[in-house]
């Protein structure tokens, strides 16, 4: 049989190295599946193709259209799972283990393009934060924007996921505008190259926007500058070694890792044997050690247990163990596949070695392991271990197997829990399974600055949570210390890590130009037309309009008292509201005010202004009484097209004052406004 070589993908064409390159394994057979090298690859052409095609065509594209592109891409992927999951289980994955990867790395592009649609601009920079007034004038003011790096997101990605790993840092970076350059490493690098076999297939990402390289990365990182970024995943010895490589020192370029971690988790002391929170720890506890062969950098290598429960729980643990069908992913009633690779089972060998010699082993033989429909010796199999160990010594806080191995270890109060955890020096994930909200918060506060994340699990939440080792798109996934001390996701702080977030210092006029958005101060535009009555296509910031005035009298005040049933004392008792320092007198209701400023500016007529959808940034800044005239100065302030939609929404900026000029309410009015077209369309 021809084994394949590997092609690795950059300049937007397949590339088949200069020689036969490194033997790759089938995990569970043992047999040869393909070679990998990277010989014969211009790393530094690659790179700079990335920076002049693949960037300026996605800075073309808005956050919507790249969301939208992404989108577009987790549906082809899931069409084609199949295929990534025939290729997964050569990697000694079960079906559960390649759906827990290949399905997870496509949740993350949705979840990226969903949230982008919700939180980003459909415009091509970000601007965050609220303006910052720099004089006393208004007419210096101050906002950051964020633009699009104008280089590469190298992203060298661990043996474990071969999907999951490549798409979570794809999806930031291609949202933030900035193109990909995926390696993987070398063990599963087949099931990686059929992940961008399906996505280059697709034509679906813009030329320029993502590269492949199968093998070494050999002299890249010679050539990174100040506007390329780093994100690994790997050893913290190979992270150390990374992130100080002289040019990435000398450049600053952004680097983020995520490196071994010693997670926990906890059993509350409330969570004796037979209650509903000792049986999630159990459970959770062996699904930890046994999805993808523990080869998880968020999986529990240590499991903290008061010391009465030690007992049970191992008893209880190595019950379910006992269960656990080792072998051949593809035979009926196997539960846990093989490791990755021979040299990965011998290196769980040598760290099973060191934490038995400081405690001892309770369940399993790393030596041995009886395997259904596989040889034992040829596939990457190794049996589940528990141990049960001495949290005095260092080895339970310093040595990582990584593989389906955890340690027991014994606490005799929360103060002591604590400290233990701190010994990890840094993780990923944490958990603590607990019924008392109490002794929780002690916990989560006590080991949160050495954790990325932490969940607290018990009988209340156990049906949503998603278990404590899965990584969310909406959260960050990194841990401070021997983790990494980075950050990966998180939502959009993971698009906001591949853009230059600057200051920009301008007048208003300026600064509205710049951001595309009006910022108070900027010129407004009174027009002929109501705003109410412009399609989304023909509103432009700053379009306004005056409303008013009204008087607001004792009569208004009582009826919308009586109507709501709203008669806080400030509204209706004289005499008591005399006495708050904040009034001296009867008052309007501040919704009173916002109803009334609606009335005034409100186009009642059908047309373009489909609904009002809210408010944000409501404040009352001064009290309205009895006879002061009300005045509303409506002003268009961004527009947020939507692209598979026959609308947008339209952020208003509302200002209302009294009779002498002052302020008493500020808001922006949040509106669905029709595009022309759509209507047109619509009508037709």
């Amino acid at each position: 049989m021809v084994v394949p070589v590997l092609r690795s993908y950059v300049n937007d064409g397949w590339h088949r190295p200069a020689e036969e390159g490194r033997p790759l394994f089938d995990a569970v057979t043992g047999d040869e599946v393909a070679r990998v090298s990277s010989a014969g690859i211009d790393i530094a052409a690659a790179l700079e193709h990335g920076r002049r095609t693949g960037g300026p065509a996605l800075r073309e594209l808005t956050f919507h259209q790249r969301a939208a592109l992404l989108k577009a891409l987790g549906q082809h992927l899931r069409e084609h799972r199949e295929r990534l999951y025939a290729v997964s289980a050569r990697t000694g994955a079960t079906l559960g283990d390649s759906k827990f990867d290949v399905d997870g790395g496509i949740g993350v592009l949705l979840a990226y393009a969903s949230k982008a649609k919700r939180e980003l601009p459909n415009d091509t920079v970000h601007v965050e934060g609220a303006v910052e007034p720099l004089g006393r004038g208004g007419t210096f003011l101050g906002q950051h924007v964020c633009t699009p790096l104008r280089g590469v997101a190298v992203q060298v990605n661990a043996f474990n996921f071969p999907v999951w790993g490549p798409l979570e840092k794809l999806a930031p970076a291609f949202l933030a505008g900035v193109p990909s350059l995926v390696k993987p490493a070398s063990p599963t690098a087949f099931l990686t190259a059929e992940l961008i076999e399906i996505i280059v297939e697709s034509q679906i990402l813009p030329p320029g926007a993502l590269a492949f390289v199968a093998g070494s990365l050999g002299d890249a990182f010679d050539h990174l500058t100040g506007q390329d970024l780093v994100s690994f995943t790997g050893s913290a010895s190979t992270a150390q070694l990374l992130r100080t490589h002289p040019t990435l020192v000398r450049n600053a370029v952004r680097f983020t890792a995520e490196a071994d971690s010693l997670n926990l988790s906890a059993l509350g002391p409330d969570a004796a044997p037979g209650t509903a929170e000792f049986d999630l720890f159990v459970k959770g506890l062996v699904t930890e050690m046994t999805v993808k062969a523990g080869q998880k950098c968020t999986a529990i290598r240590r499991a903290f247990v008061p010391r009465a429960h030690v007992d049970a729980v191992v008893e209880a643990v190595s019950a379910r163990l006992a269960r656990t069908t080792v072998g051949n992913p593809a035979a009926e009633g196997v539960r846990m596949g093989a490791l990755a690779s021979l040299d990965q089972r011998e290196e769980v060998r040598r760290s099973v070695k060191a934490l038995a010699d400081s405690g001892r082993i309770v369940f399993g033989d790393p030596e041995r392991v009886e395997v259904v429909d596989a040889d034992p010796d040829r596939g990457a199999f190794v049996s589940p271990i528990l141990l049960v160990g001495d949290p005095e010594r260092a080895e339970p806080h310093e040595v990582e197997a990584f593989g389906p191995v955890s340690t027991v270890l014994p606490y005799d109060s929360t103060a002591q829990l604590v400290d233990y955890a701190a010994r990890g020096q840094g993780s990923l994930a944490g958990s603590v399974v607990t019924a008392d909200p109490a002794f929780a918060r002690e916990v989560v506060l006590g080991v949160a600055p050495w954790h990325g994340r932490l969940l607290v699990l018990n009988s209340r939440d156990a049906q949503e949570s998603t278990g404590h080792g899965s990584p969310l798109p909406a959260l960050v996934h990194g841990g401070p210390g021997r983790a990494g001390g980075g950050e990966e996701m998180g939502g959009i702080r993971g698009v906001l890590h591949h853009m230059q977030r600057t200051a920009v210092q301008a007048d208003p006029d300026t600064l509205a130009a710049i951001t595309g958005r009006w910022v108070p101060g900027a010129e407004r535009h009174r027009t002929d037309v109501h705003p109410f009555r412009k399609h989304l296509e023909e509103l432009r910031p700053g379009d306004t309009i005056v409303a008013g005035p009204r008087v607001v009298s004792q009569e208004d005040v009582e009826h919308f008292a009586e109507f709501t049933g709203d008669t806080f004392y400030a509204h209706m008792d004289a005499d008591a509201a005399a006495a708050n320092p904040l009034f001296g007198e009867r008052v309007a209701h501040g919704y009173l005010v916002v109803s009334l400023a609606a009335g005034l500016f409100v186009d009642p007529d059908p047309g373009p202004v489909l609904a009002n959808f809210g408010v944000d940034a409501l404040r009352f800044l001064t009290p309205v009484r009895f006879g002061d005239e009300l005045t509303v100065t409506l002003t268009c302030k961004q527009l947020t097209p939507r692209e598979s939609a026959g609308y947008g929404e339209v952020r208003w900026d509302a200002d209302v004052t009294r009779q002498d000029g002052e302020s008493v309410a500020r808001y922006d009015v949040l509106t669905l406004v029709a595009k022309k077209d759509a209507q047109e369309h619509a009508a037709g």
